[in-house]
């Protein structure tokens, strides 16, 4: 509890620095979320048999099953928008937290090393929440997800050109 605390408070103190420095790019905004209608699909029977021509999958034994989904989503320069090529990944997590309410994952924003330290805590924040925002939106409860920043303390690759920023400027999906 303590060390949630202790979180809480070094996020508010970094925004509250990086609201104050002048910067090009406004974190102030709300997280832009997609929002689309959910599709439907029919059942049709077969006039011959009266059988259900939709396959049907055994859920039971899913959540005792290794994971073996995709955890990053990678970001622009500056922008904490999920780009849509990473949506699938976001909507596989929603649905395995959604088949099991004591599921929990941890949205870990990061940064690439240009830019100041707070600058890059409050932009790995607002990263996590827009991904923990989009679960969220896709009916994942409120008790099963955390976002965290990192800023650029712990970059996945080390390097000083556009290939290793690109590999750090991401949201990483850990289980809880």
């Amino acid at each position: 509890m303590i060390k949630n605390s202790g979180k809480m408070l070094l996020a508010m103190a970094s925004l509250a620095v990086v609201a104050g420095c002048a910067s090009p790019v406004k974190l102030d905004k709300p997280v832009e979320v997609e929002k689309k209608d959910v599709q439907t699909t029919t059942t049709t029977t077969t006039p011959d048999t009266g059988k259900s021509s939709v396959a049907t999958t055994d859920q039971s034994n899913k959540l005792n099953a290794p994971i073996t989904l995709d955890r990053v989503i990678y970001f622009d320069f500056d922008s904490y928008a999920v780009k849509d090529e990473f949506r699938p990944i976001v909507d596989a997590h929603a649905n395995l937290l959604k088949t099991s309410s004591s599921a929990k994952e941890v949205a870990e924003g990061h940064t690439d090393e240009r830019g100041g330290s707070e600058y890059n805590l409050a932009l790995g924040q607002k990263r996590a929440e827009a991904v923990v925002q989009q679960m969220k939106v896709l009916g994942v409860g409120d008790s099963q997800l955390e976002a965290v920043s990192y800023g650029k303390e712990r970059p996945a690759v080390d390097g000083h050109d556009e290939s290793a920023w690109a590999k750090n400027r991401r949201v990483e999906l850990r289980s809880k």
